[in-house]
């Protein structure tokens, strides 16, 4: 009696095998918003990841004056010192990951955000070192993440990166 399951009973069913996983790795840029989240991200990147690129820090010029046209000229900085436009990281990008410590002015995620929003790359912000800041504090990076990020964490602990990284496939 044939089956209807998910496994092949004979040949004739066998060409509709397919034979490749069925997800591929995304291509994640990792982006330190402060000097505390760039030790953080600077070990997270030793690890072996499939197609991660993190950045250390980021750039930008003034933002416009009255009348003129935004242009987004922002830059980040990889861990090798090298500057990279950060439109083009952008376009590349499956996922932007914004690595923030809380208690700091995360300005830079406005940026940030801004460039995916234009692209529709999803974004998503981790912020460490909660358990060493007040509730106020805390409060005060999260308004600054959370009009830009598509999904906010408070990690536990910097390990948590790692395995967020490795959960989305990066």
């Amino acid at each position: 009696m044939d089956s209807e399951s998910s496994r092949m009973s004979s040949a004739v069913e066998a060409r509709f095998r397919v034979d490749y996983p069925n997800s591929k790795p995304r291509v994640v840029k990792v982006v330190a918003l402060d000097e505390a989240s760039e030790r953080v991200v600077k070990r997270v990147a030793q690890r072996q990841w499939q197609r991660a690129t993190f950045f250390t820090s980021i750039k930008f010029q003034d933002a416009p004056r009255s009348g003129e046209s935004w242009s987004m000229q922002a830059w980040l900085s990889d861990l090798a010192g090298r500057t990279k436009a950060l439109v083009d990281e952008v376009a590349a990008a499956d996922l932007v990951v914004m690595v923030s410590s809380a208690g700091t002015n995360a300005q830079p995620a406005a940026v940030i955000g801004e460039a995916c929003a234009a692209r529709k790359v999803m974004t998503m912000a981790l912020i460490i070192g909660s358990e060493e800041r007040s509730n106020e504090e805390l409060s005060k990076t999260l308004a600054t993440l959370r009009p830009y990020a598509s999904m906010l964490v408070i990690a536990t602990g910097d390990e948590y990166i790692e395995e967020m990284l490795s959960a989305l496939r990066a």
